[in-house]
């Protein structure tokens, strides 16, 4: 957690306020599952005493939800309800969304949209693909320390090297707890800087492979990760290349057209 001593004063009282959001941000990675209280004060570097009084008050608020057979924590109702005042917040969602359902049709895999928020990927947006067996190996809102994964592995490398391993120091131990050591994240990314685009062999889901390649703005910097997963079977090593191919002409197109329409709404 950030040490509120080291903001300025006119920030040094949001102390609370910066561990609540902390707080929801672990939560909403439970997504149905939920998450335990332990879970919370270890990914937050809180002590338990602290996180039990955050959630009661969120709680309070509807902000948390508390399963009562698991016991296990779940984003509330009222976050949801605030996200619906902002139906237009996510607009690459809407350039996006074109380009996963041809690239899902035309290769017949699940496609998926990622983006940085802070410290964390959240996929923004999925399409099944055309194929019969349909690989969904995360939901829409799925939120992941920033390199788990493909997509968030590509978000991860984007950012500069001091902005990287910074990143990797404050998501170590929910890197941890998810079996991914902190060399072990360096060495993928080494990996990503020498061939372009992420892969994993193995995937999220046992018996799947997935790939991911930036979505770039014209200028150059990371909008999103654009991801595929497909099973084994169906993305052997010698279709990768094409399929690269592929997703890299989608991804290109898709920040031209964001960047199209950042130059019609500055007119």
């Amino acid at each position: 957690m950030t040490d509120a001593a080291s903001k300025s004063p006119a920030t040094a009282g949001a102390q609370s306020v910066r561990r609540a959001l902390a707080v929801l941000r672990i939560v909403a990675a439970g997504q149905e599952h939920g998450v335990r209280l332990l879970d919370v004060a270890q990914a937050t570097d809180l002590n338990r005493a602290t996180v039990h009084r955050l959630l009661q008050v969120l709680m309070e608020e509807g902000a948390v939800e508390q399963d009562a057979a698991t016991r296990r924590y779940l984003i509330g109702g009222e976050v949801s309800l605030m996200g619906l005042a902002r139906s237009a917040g996510f607009p690459l969602r809407a350039v996006a969304a074109p380009h996963l359902q041809a690239l899902a049709e035309a290769e017949g895999e699940t496609c998926f949209l990622t983006i940085r928020n802070g410290d964390d990927s959240v996929c923004l947006a999925r399409h099944p693909g055309s194929y019969a067996v349909k690989v969904l190996s995360i939901e829409v809102g799925a939120r992941r320390p920033l390199g788990v994964g493909v997509s968030g592995l590509v978000l991860l490398g984007s950012l500069s090297e001091e902005e990287r391993a910074a990143t990797i120091q404050r998501n170590t131990r929910r890197l941890r707890a998810l079996h991914i050591e902190p060399d072990e994240l360096r060495q993928r990314l080494r990996l990503l800087q020498r061939r372009g685009y992420a892969y994993a062999p193995t995937g999220v889901v046992p018996g799947t492979r997935a790939l991911a390649v930036p979505v770039r703005h014209p200028q150059g910097a990371v909008l999103a990760g654009l991801a595929v997963t497909a099973i084994k079977d169906r993305l052997p090593d010698d279709r990768v290349p094409r399929l690269v191919q592929a997703m890299e002409r989608h991804a290109r197109q898709m920040g031209q057209q964001w960047a199209e329409r950042d130059r019609v709404k500055r007119r």
